[in-house]
């Protein structure tokens, strides 16, 4: 069967949910937690690590990296390297560093192990892969946040947030760039652009939008399958409105489907 043993590094909102939906459930055991700082999880909880030869000292069968993108540049490729398969949350890495997604894939294959990109946070990426298979001529996605989501990042720079006073364009390009620039959020258009046309290829349009207190994201795709659209309009999470909810649903969901014997829509 599938994994059975999970490492992670990383311990935020999305280690959080993790370690909550397999407290108590015999498909998938978390032994260890790297984290940057000491933190007690409980007598049930998983062994709270903060020195990397500690961790990897361990046996697992699969590390899920729910840190951000320096983690992943850190120890990605260690964890390929001890055995393990990597479930990637922090996909806008391989847009600021082309070289990464190229290192680990080749470690991946050297290792036999798995170098497993999450959906998280967005949808269709399975009829998307899927209409790759028969040639796209386009994708398009667009990113609609409130302003206070984008607090914290270059838009600062160039938009008075604060004061918006009306929807806002704040970058239109590449999803490369994009992703790039904005690394908190919108890893989802570098999950996007790796399962259709490719980073360069794939066009992104960033919005503050006055007008919602939700994310609203959209694809568009057309090929020789023909097109479609995905539309989702998520609810933020309470302590970080840069991420939403589903994105620990999606990141537990995958969990699951790679330990369970039934997998749907693979």
């Amino acid at each position: 069967m599938g994994i059975r043993r999970l490492g992670l590094i990383g311990y935020g909102a999305i280690g959080k949910a993790v370690c909550t939906a397999f407290a108590e459930d015999d498909l998938v055991k978390i032994p260890a937690v790297l984290v940057r700082r000491a933190r007690d999880l409980g007598p049930d909880g998983p062994l709270v690590l903060t020195e990397p030869e500690k961790f990897f000292q361990q046996q697992f069968d699969a590390v899920l990296e729910v840190a951000g993108h320096q983690a992943l540049r850190d120890y990605g490729e260690r964890v390929l390297l001890s055995g393990s398969d990597l479930v990637v949350t922090s996909i806008g890495a391989f847009a600021a560093d082309p070289e990464l997604l190229e290192r680990l894939t080749g470690a991946a294959e050297r290792f036999g192990r798995r170098l497993i990109i999450a959906s998280a946070g967005i949808g269709a990426l399975d009829m998307l892969s899927a209409a790759a298979v028969g040639g796209l001529d386009s994708v398009r996605m667009v990113v609609r946040k409130d302003p206070s989501a984008w607090t914290g990042t270059i838009a600062e720079e160039a938009f008075d947030l604060d004061d918006m006073a009306e929807p806002t364009v704040l970058f239109q390009g590449s999803a490369r760039e994009g992703a790039r620039l904005y690394p908190q959020n919108v890893n989802i258009s570098a999950a996007v652009a790796l399962a259709g046309l490719g980073l360069d290829k794939t066009h992104l349009t960033i919005i503050a939008d006055t007008t919602i207190d939700t994310h609203i994201i959209e694809v568009e795709a057309r090929g020789a399958f023909g097109s479609f659209r995905f539309v989702e309009d998520v609810v933020p999470t309470e302590d970080n409105p840069k991420t939403g909810k589903i994105v620990a649903m999606a990141v537990v969901k995958t969990v699951r489907q790679l330990a369970s014997p039934v997998v749907i829509g693979l």
